[in-house]
Order: C-alpha cells, then structure tokens, then sequence
C-alpha cells in the first residue's frame, strides 16, 4: 500500500514538473506573439500615409483588438501557472475581446441581419455567464465563509 503511494507521489510530481516546463515555453510563445503583434501594428502605422483613413484606421483596430485578445490568453496561463486552475472570467475576456473583434469587422461588410443578431445574442449570453462566473467563483465562496 505505502509503495503504491509512493509511485502515485512519483507519478504526480512528474506531471506538475512537466506541466510546467510546457506552461513556460508556452508563455514564451504567447510573449513573443504579443512582441510581434505590436511590431505589425507599428508597423501598419504607415497605412495611414499610403491608404485612406477609414481603411487605415480598420486594419489598426483589428490589429489591437487581436493583441488584446493574445494578451488576455496570456493571463488565462498565468492564472493556471500560479493557482493551478483555469480561471473562466478570463477565458470569457478572451472570447469577448475577439467577438468585439468581429463586430469590429461588420462596419466594413454587408451583412445579414440574422447574423447580426446571433453576434448579439452571443455577446449577451458571454457578458451573462461572466457575470455568474465572477458572482459564484471559488474565490467568492471562501470570502463569504
């Protein structure tokens, strides 16, 4: 009995370590995605010289709107690498930030008005379940006892 306790020990440290060799060079990648998203929105800076505004300033948005969406995965795996648990209100940040990003891209297209409806509904129920999630997370529990 004691020895399979031992191998179960063994076992589970094995997967913390290796878990977190994997979270590491996965933040890196996140880092470095981030890094090169701002390059290019820097660098589409020059489409204000070279293109009309309103396209210029389109591809800008979109640019930011895509870092922010990165930055927000980057906190879900700092939050996982710190607490050991995947937070929900920071995935529904995520989601949230590259829908907007999609509403973002419906001032430019001709669209229908269904779809413009299920990206409401969608928004709606994100914001609603963000709203259960951060009313009765864990954290929220401890506070009250």
């Amino acid at each position: 009995m004691w020895r399979e306790n031992s191998v179960d020990l063994k076992l589970n440290r094995f997967y913390e370590m290796s878990a977190r060799a994997v979270l590491c060079l996965l933040i890196i990648a996140i880092l470095l995605a981030i890094v090169a998203g701002v390059g290019c929105t820097v660098y589409d800076l020059r489409l204000v010289f070279q293109q009309d505004f309103h396209g210029a300033s389109k591809q800008i948005m979109v640019d930011l709107l895509t870092v922010l969406a990165i930055i927000e995965v980057l906190r879900t795996a700092l939050a996982y690498s710190t607490e050991g648990r995947v937070k929900v209100t920071y995935i529904i940040d995520t989601v949230i930030v590259t829908v907007l990003t999609e509403v973002m891209a419906f001032w430019y297209k001709d669209i229908e008005w269904q779809e413009v409806a299920m990206t409401i509904a969608l928004v709606l129920s994100l914001a609603l379940i963000r709203i259960v999630a951060v009313r009765f997370s864990p954290a929220a529990a401890r506070r009250e006892l």
